[in-house]
């Protein structure tokens, strides 16, 4: 059974999910569908991107991914779906994929194209797509070759001789604050020297541990 992903900034207070799964089931009804989240921060592309990255690699190949944040169906809106390493991406031509891969072959992303006039929202455009990719079609008869693949920029860390300012990109529900640091990078910065993480005035971190497990209950703990 195929699995199809969806991360959304709909919420969970409309009915706006309920129409999104309601209308990929009506075009293949053995889809297995897996919530990512649907409490992405609205419009928050960044956000998304991040949930992605760290998702995937929990499902089989073949999964289809829908992401459906910031989306803003008009004429002039361009939907797009792509394969990359055993999986398929279906979502807006907002910047959000550039956000999760640093490196896409553009000349195989698609833009979705809708086969009638029944098809007028984002949601039956998305659940087109996913049927489409359900029933094995090639991805290049979805629709055109992306004339213009939206790139946005990551924010990265600012990285001096005696410093790396990260920002936060994400509190879960656990209350953990995730930055947009990686190991490699902080380990070039430091250079085998000692450091202290600041992230209060006063009493900063001066150990990286390896797990929650490393430091006494209720002490703070940083980890990548």
């Amino acid at each position: 059974m195929q699995i199809v992903s969806l991360t959304t900034d709909y919420g969970s207070k409309d009915f706006y999910v309920a129409e999104l799964k309601a209308s990929i089931l009506s075009r293949k009804n053995d889809f297995a569908i897996v919530d990512v989240s649907h409490d992405i921060d609205r419009f928050d592309i960044v956000q998304a991107a991040f949930f992605i990255q760290n998702v995937v690699p929990s499902f089989p190949q073949g999964s289809i991914h829908i992401i459906a944040v910031n989306c803003n169906y008009n004429r002039k809106t361009e939907y797009i779906c792509f394969e990359r390493d055993g999986h398929f991406y279906i979502g807006p031509n907002n910047g959000v994929f550039s956000l999760v891969f640093e490196d896409l072959d553009v000349s195989k992303i698609y833009i979705i194209d809708a086969p009638n006039s029944a098809i007028n929202s984002v949601n039956s455009l998305f659940s087109h797509a996913a049927a489409f990719i359900g029933h094995g079609l090639p991805l290049e008869d979805i629709g055109p070759v992306v004339p213009s693949f939206t790139h946005k920029l990551t924010i990265q860390p600012v990285v001096t001789s005696s410093q790396i300012r990260a920002t936060v990109i994400h509190v879960d529900h656990f209350e953990n604050v995730v930055v947009n640091l990686k190991k490699e990078t902080f380990e070039k910065a430091r250079d085998n020297r000692q450091f202290a993480l600041y992230y209060k005035p006063h009493d900063p971190i001066t150990f990286i541990s390896k797990n929650y497990g490393d430091v006494p209950v209720g002490d703070p703990v940083a980890f990548f």
